[in-house]
């Protein structure tokens, strides 16, 4: 590897990092880490700290899983590639399908198509909804639903179902046929709505509404991850995803889950559909399928979805999807020792636990720092802070404010991650008691920074 001189000297210079302005990424050059142990990581000066962010939601296990890095090692030695396209498959991800349906069964879904990641994985089901239809001879249904502040990846049609500008904007026209409903968003909403069970019921009209405006017969889809995350973790009343579930029943439209991020223990359940008791259509899966150390992704599908498939005889069942990396062998080997590591330390558990701890400690943090605006999280280890520089009008907070907080809280012993106004934490869900108090420990020292 090259020395540190090096690397601080051509950090960002000949490279753009994903969701930032290269400009921006050149006057503040990022942290440089290169190392990772346990929840730890450690930047090329020898600083240690704790990966508050989980690497992006998906080091579920930490840096230290030797299971899956040995099952990648011995694949490698294996079978390095090979595709799964029409007339060949590989032993491991065989095995691993099998896996995934009795671990997603209580879903209601038993077949898997893999991908490459999420965005991937979104694509995918966005597409087969589509194909189901046609399929069924309900052609006109090609139009999707989803929320606004939903994130469901970059891909162009992924991304038109986002409900977040910050992703559309500079990206328009994106795809046609794709409409969102207010997200159950308590701290900001059209209704002016702090109850959360009222506001559910409000977000669950529009949805009737838009379907009525729209027309059932011309929908396909309605898009939602079951707690928002990149939108600053908006978990919803227990009442939406339900309500959302009866409404896609009465009109014929498939509901997708986006559990990119919840599924595999992250909400103190083991999916975030399971967490409300809603079996979606498709659920659309990636990042802690192989604790992140491998590209990887898959779509799980129901049995009434497979059937149609299956059962075609026309030919439009034929799946005209896939990528050259889906059910890569080694991404597949990873996946089947991360999801068995995953079940052995029944991680959903410590997810619980830990949850309420961050979400208590964050609770706590607001009596005390007038910056916090709102506190969102308790369900899992998926917790948000939004900052505000006037708690009456939720005013927003200014960037320098918001990379100040970022690099105290980073010298204090905690990476976080920053989006807009809001301050996401996402740690692995293998931390302990006394790690989590140091997260809050080392925020509490960056929110001091700052007020």
């Amino acid at each position: 590897m090259k020395d540190s001189n090096f690397l601080k000297e051509h950090n960002a210079r000949n490279l753009w990092h994903p969701m930032t302005h290269p400009a921006d990424s050149l006057a503040n050059p990022p942290q440089i880490i290169v190392g990772g142990e346990g929840v730890h990581i450690t930047d090329v000066d020898g600083h240690r700290t704790i990966d508050a962010v989980g690497g992006l939601w998906n080091v579920n296990l930490g840096y230290s899983c030797a299971p899956v890095k040995e099952a990648i090692t011995a694949q490698m030695d294996k079978l390095p590639y090979y595709s799964i396209f029409r007339g060949t498959s590989n032993d491991v991800v065989i095995e691993l399908s099998q896996m995934l349906k009795d671990f997603f069964e209580p879903d209601g879904l038993s077949r898997a198509f893999f991908t490459s990641g999420g965005s991937d994985s979104m694509e995918v089901a966005l597409r087969l909804a589509r194909q189901y239809h046609k399929i069924r001879g309900a052609a006109g249904r090609v139009k999707y639903l989803s929320l606004k502040k939903g994130y469901h990846g970059t891909h162009t049609l992924a991304a038109s179902v986002n409900g977040n500008a910050n992703f559309r904007t500079q990206y328009e026209p994106m795809m046609p046929g794709c409409f969102h409903i207010p997200a159950p968003y308590t701290y900001r909403n059209p209704f002016n709505e702090t109850d959360p069970e009222k506001l559910a019921q409000l977000c669950l009209a529009a949805l009737e509404d838009e379907i009525a405006f729209q027309g059932a017969e011309t929908i396909a889809a309605f898009v939602m991850e079951p707690i928002l995350g990149a939108g600053g973790v908006i978990p919803p009343h227990p009442s939406f995803m339900p309500g959302v579930r009866d409404i896609c029943d009465r009109h014929g439209i498939l509901l997708i889950a986006d559990e990119v991020i919840t599924a595999f223990g992250r909400t103190g359940d083991w999916t975030g559909s399971r967490h409300w008791g809603v079996r979606p259509d498709m659920s659309c899966t990636a990042k802690a399928i192989t604790n992140g150390y491998f590209p990887f992704g898959a779509v799980m599908i129901s049995d009434a979805i497979a059937e149609v498939f299956e059962g075609d005889k026309t030919g439009k069942g034929a799946i005209a999807s896939g990528y050259t990396y889906s059910g890569h062998p080694v991404g597949a080997a990873a996946a089947v020792a991360c999801l068995r590591e995953t079940e052995r330390l029944q991680v959903k558990d410590n997810a619980a636990a830990r949850g309420a701890q961050m979400f208590e400690g964050m609770t706590r943090l607001a009596k005390t720092h007038e910056v916090i605006g709102d506190v969102r999280g308790g369900h899992g280890l998926m917790t948000a802070i939004e900052l505000t520089s006037n708690r009456a009008t939720k005013a927003g907070v200014d960037k320098k404010l918001i990379a100040t907080l970022h690099q105290v809280t980073y010298e204090h012993g905690a990476m976080v991650r920053t989006s807009g106004s809001n301050i996401i934490l996402s740690p692995p869900l293998i931390i302990s008691e006394d790690e989590v108090a140091r997260i809050i420990d080392a925020l509490d020292a960056g929110l001091a920074a700052v007020s």
